[in-house]
């Protein structure tokens, strides 16, 4: 929730003009941050949530809230100003007084010469560090709000994607992105279609979403945004393809045949996964058809967030027989795609 705030307060303020004030209500914060972590605004937990945390970093120094509910950023020149124009002091003083006719007392002497101190060749100290001009520039331009993406997101998900797509050639379609995170099945690690990704600023992001509709490898692909959760990890350390990519060839979704798993006893369920994203019941229930296996009910999985087709489900049939029949069709074609079947509980 915390860094949600800084966020999109530094975007909000930074995409004043130079002529208006740098402040926003705290009620119209509230709304944009509760937004962009797609949290009920009407939500009593999120509200309390939110006060705590502004609560926090005004106590850190990270944000300042005024009396008239009006919250800003704090000015971080102010304070190196402050200690220049102090340092400058000293000196016309001890100017002004020479050698001998200096009537500061010892304790001023030593204060007055720590200040004048030129900066040591060690490393920058904490304060330094966090207020590096670089770094403050870095994140002005990646959170900036921009034409097409209003909240500065830089958190986009993709979907419909290739089964055969892989970092490189997803990069490729998506100029920007810096981190990828494949959207897999818990329990099988069959990949889904689709995936979230980080992008290097919110310009970036717009243009992606621009994309959305494009065609890669002949599918087209699903782009919005999808700012994180309160409590996710992200941007994720590493792509962590390695977990999804085991046996497949480097592609995310893979090609060829897997072998299914060890058969449950009086097994009536499947797993079936790559399914075309026009696939529907009527289909799924002619493809079974094809081999006699008469399905009792079919469950199609989603997304939580965007609610897309995750291009995969789950079949039940009416007796074990069924089943294997079923079973029998791993790896053959439906709307186009190599289906992937194993058994579930």
């Amino acid at each position: 929730m915390e860094g949600a705030i800084l966020s999109v307060l530094e975007g909000a303020i930074r995409g004043k003009g130079d002529d208006e004030e740098k402040t926003i209500k705290v009620k119209s914060l509230r709304k944009m941050v509760l937004l962009s972590l797609r949290r009920d605004e009407s939500e009593k937990s999120a509200k309390k949530e939110y006060k705590k945390a502004v609560q926090s970093l005004e106590k850190e120094g990270k944000l300042t809230l005024n009396a008239d509910g009006c919250i800003s950023l704090p000015s971080k020149k102010s304070k190196k100003r402050k200690s220049k124009d102090s340092v400058v002091s000293n000196a016309k003083k001890i100017k002004a007084g020479g050698a001998g006719d200096n009537k500061e007392s010892p304790k001023e002497e030593e204060e007055g010469a720590r200040d004048s101190k030129p900066p040591s060749d060690g490393p920058m100290s904490k304060e330094t560090e966090e207020n590096s001009p670089e770094q403050d520039h870095s994140l002005e331009l990646k959170y900036t709000p921009c034409k097409g993406n209003p909240q500065g997101v830089t958190r986009l998900f993709v979907g419909n994607l290739p089964f055969s797509v892989d970092e490189a050639s997803l990069k490729s379609f998506i100029p920007g992105v810096t981190h990828i995170k494949w959207i897999t099945d818990k329990d099988s690690g069959a990949f889904y279609g689709s995936s979230f990704v980080e992008m290097e600023s919110s310009s970036k992001a717009a243009d992606a979403v621009a994309k959305a509709g494009s065609q890669l490898m002949g599918r087209p692909i699903k782009i919005n945004y999808a700012p994180a959760r309160s409590g996710d990890i992200w941007p994720p350390t590493a792509t962590k393809k390695s977990q999804m990519t085991k046996g497949n060839g480097g592609q995310a979704g893979g090609s060829g045949l897997k072998a299914m798993s060890v058969k449950p006893p009086d097994c009536k369920k499947l797993f079936i996964g790559n399914l075309s994203y026009d696939i529907d019941d009527d289909e799924i229930s002619k493809f079974f058809a094809s081999v006699d296996a008469e399905i009792k009910a079919v469950r199609w999985l989603h997304h939580k967030d965007s609610g897309d087709f995750k291009g995969c489900g789950y079949v039940e049939f009416w007796n074990p027989d069924d089943c294997s029949k079923g079973a029998a069709l791993n790896g053959k074609n439906l709307l186009g795609r190599p289906i992937r079947i194993d058994w579930s509980d």
